[in-house]
């Protein structure tokens, strides 16, 4: 018997191809292709998602396999925390009106932030097979802020994530020197912060979700 698409993965591939459509319609309205970046983003994003699917398999194999994949993921990771910065793209151009424009960033943030947050739960739950699920809820904070400065170096230093082989001694030592001379570089904290707490605020607020219906029905009732 065939296994049936799950049904984030189906409203997922609807979110894709809400996208598509706004991004042809906007190329076929403005005659440029600005915002085709976003499809390789989206697929950037779409990577940690597939890597964490294995984990719960991978509790079976070695050690040396499920450290690699977890590597893996966290490399990637960022990509999907990292398109919601692409809203700073959105301004007032004779090319399609803003709102659109804010509409396309929107919709493609939600769906990075959607595979950033389903790659964290399945995470968690690997975290939770070996820690107390306190321990792994701090464990799974420190990961967002890991992203977050992952995602610092990506808009602002424009690191990719496949420069830790391409590039890593650079790459290190541009991050090295971040760690060992923090007051010289407000904005990289800066923004790793403001950025954590807004992935942290998120990702607890949407873990809530089940506890809300529960109490609303409860109330119901």
């Amino acid at each position: 018997m065939k296994n049936k698409i799950s049904p984030f993965a189906q409203w997922l591939l609807y979110c894709f191809a809400f996208i598509a459509i706004l991004i042809a319609a906007r190329i076929i309205y403005s005659g440029n292709n600005l915002y085709l970046f976003l499809v390789w983003n989206l697929f950037l994003a779409w990577i940690p998602y597939v890597i964490s699917l294995y984990f719960k398999k991978s509790i079976s194999k070695t050690k040396i396999v499920q450290a690699l994949l977890f590597i893996s993921w966290l490399l990637f990771f960022p990509n999907a925390l990292y398109i919601v910065t692409d809203i700073i793209h959105v301004k007032e151009t004779e090319a399609a009106p803003v709102w659109f424009d804010a509409i396309l960033l929107f919709v493609a943030s939600f769906a990075g932030l959607a595979l950033a947050f389903a790659s964290i739960i399945n995470v968690e739950n690997l975290l939770r097979h070996y820690f107390h699920k306190k321990f792994a809820n701090a464990l799974v904070v420190l990961l967002l802020f890991v992203g977050s400065f992952g995602v610092y170096l990506g808009r602002f230093q424009r690191w990719n994530s496949w420069d830790v082989v391409h590039n890593p001694l650079s790459l290190a030592a541009d991050i090295l020197h971040r760690f060992t001379a923090p007051f010289a570089h407000t904005k990289t904290w800066g923004v790793t912060f403001l950025l954590t707490g807004l992935y942290v605020v998120c990702w607890f607020f949407i873990k809530s979700f089940p506890v809300a219906t529960i109490h609303s029905k409860q109330k119901n009732n």
